[in-house]
């Protein structure tokens, strides 16, 4: 058993075969599904909530995480596809071609997470995504104890993901093709309307962060990628766990929480683009 010192976290939506094609290897990933295994990675009791389809795809996403010790208990199995996304790697950067939309997942109700109450009680922090078919959920999760987060992605309407921030502690955009001062006045909204902290990762530049009072910068790693697959999520997942972790010892102030935890992020965002797919585990088919 772990210790209660442990940090306890849960990814809920989406999980992936992520196929590329080129090499004919399918690796396991979905945002959700990356920062429960990133969480593990890093040292965290990580669980992820979620559905699974009825292929072969979803064995091995299964298998992989039985393999990395994720808790995978209270999700569900369904017939049919799991999520596929179907790309391939030209120079280091990912190229996505085509998805099936998260496969089986997204014609099923994701209600049956509120059914083991204590077992979402459990966790400091739920992390969901843009791709999870959770913003319905959002407003039923925030009065239990997890924080939350959430990963709007690139391709998010301003006016919706405002709506939901009230629900939200953290946020996190993709903001590579904003300049500077949308992506403040972005953050400085989103603040605004509930979140704890705003972050916009901007590709090669400088990601920033807004808590409301300060505002704080982190470049990124200079690394030659094997593959930039998850180098987002790796930053969520690795500013999260380092903050949250901070947060135990009420000395540290806050503008030191963060600066660490974005160190901390940039870090291991650096290290997961030396990994082929999110976090390895390629199954050739």
């Amino acid at each position: 058993m772990m210790g209660d010192e442990t940090l306890k976290v849960i990814g809920i939506g989406d999980n992936v075969v992520d196929n590329y094609i080129d090499i004919r290897t399918m690796f396991p990933g979905g945002n959700a599904l990356n920062f429960s295994v990133y969480a593990s990675m890093l040292g965290c009791d990580s669980a992820y909530l979620g559905v699974f389809g009825s292929d072969d795809s979803a064995k091995h996403v299964q298998q992989t995480l039985t393999n990395i010790g994720v808790d995978t208990s209270h999700s569900r199995c369904v017939d049919g596809p799991n999520g596929q996304a179907i790309l391939k790697i030209q120079d280091g950067e990912r190229i996505f071609i085509s998805s099936n939309e998260g496969g089986i997942s997204k014609s099923v109700s994701m209600e049956f997470i509120f059914d083991d109450l204590d077992y979402l009680q459990s966790f400091s922090i739920v992390h969901t995504s843009a791709y999870s078919y959770m913003d319905d959920y959002l407003g039923k999760i925030k009065p239990l104890n997890p924080m939350i987060s959430y990963d709007f992605s690139d391709d998010f309407d301003s006016e919706h993901a405002l709506s939901l921030c009230q629900y939200i502690d953290f946020g996190f955009f993709s903001c590579s093709e904003w300049t500077e001062e949308t992506v403040k006045e972005l953050l400085e909204e989103v603040v605004n309307r509930g979140c704890i902290m705003a972050v916009a990762t901007r590709g090669p530049k400088e990601v920033i962060l807004f808590d409301g009072r300060s505002w704080f910068r982190q470049a990124p790693l200079a690394v030659t990628p094997t593959d930039t697959l998850g180098a987002g999520d790796a930053f969520i997942t690795g500013f999260l766990t380092s903050y949250l972790k901070g947060k135990t010892n009420a000395s540290v102030p806050q503008d030191s929480l963060i600066e660490k935890a974005l160190e901390e992020a940039a870090s291991f965002a650096s290290e997961i683009c030396r990994v082929q797919g999110a976090f390895g585990h390629g199954l050739l088919y």
